[in-house]
């Protein structure tokens, strides 16, 4: 349950305009937004960075970068972000066997080299403290250019602000991975539902 009631309808400019954009982009009120509408000078600055970073930050692979933000989700344990992650995965058409493995990235065999490097610097950065080795930094530095290492470190630290910012006020899981027909394998559960038990 929200730790703080959660608006569906303001009065305020910024808070209506918010409100209805989470409408129109997510057929519904989001619980981050409607959380977040008790506040104008929040939903400012979180609505800013996301836009910039939706616009401006396009040097890492979308699929890496959303490796990183659902293992960053998932390192935190957001319910919020790991599902909206996990349906954002599957409407990106990143390989469902893929968005399943996540959890079980170090064992599994669907990620090369370089997508195990995300995954393990998104867990290392967000991890408290953080425990970036240089090792880690060499294996990043072999596969990537270092604005692209920047940005990798932007998504995980938003990924940080939001899960955090949502797990702190209590917001749970919507059911958008409800949406995504993932094929099920034999003997094996979606790496939401098992975050998500």
């Amino acid at each position: 349950m929200a730790h703080v009631q959660l608006v569906e309808r303001a009065n305020r400019l910024i808070p209506k305009v918010a409100l209805r954009y989470s409408r129109h982009r997510f057929g519904r009120v989001v619980e981050p937004v409607a959380a977040a509408a008790h506040h104008a000078g929040v939903l400012l600055a979180m609505g800013a960075l996301e836009t910039t970073a939706e616009r401006g930050w396009r040097r890492l692979d979308p699929g890496l970068r959303w490796l990183a933000i659902e293992a960053s989700a998932m390192e935190i344990g957001c319910s919020w972000c790991i599902d909206y992650g996990y349906y954002e995965g599957m409407r990106q058409g990143t390989d469902p066997i893929k968005v399943r493995e996540v959890l079980r990235w170090r064992t599994s065999e669907v990620y090369d080299e370089r997508e195990r490097a995300v995954l393990e610097y998104a867990e290392a950065a967000t991890s408290t403290p953080a425990t970036i080795t240089d090792e880690l930094i060499e294996r990043l530095h072999r596969h990537f250019t270092e604005p692209v290492i920047v940005e990798l470190a932007a998504w995980v630290a938003m990924e940080n602000f939001r899960s955090r910012f949502n797990a702190g006020l209590g917001l749970r899981s919507q059911g958008f991975s409800d949406n995504c027909d993932l094929p099920t394998t034999v003997g094996s559960t979606s790496s939401t539902e098992r975050v998500l038990d």
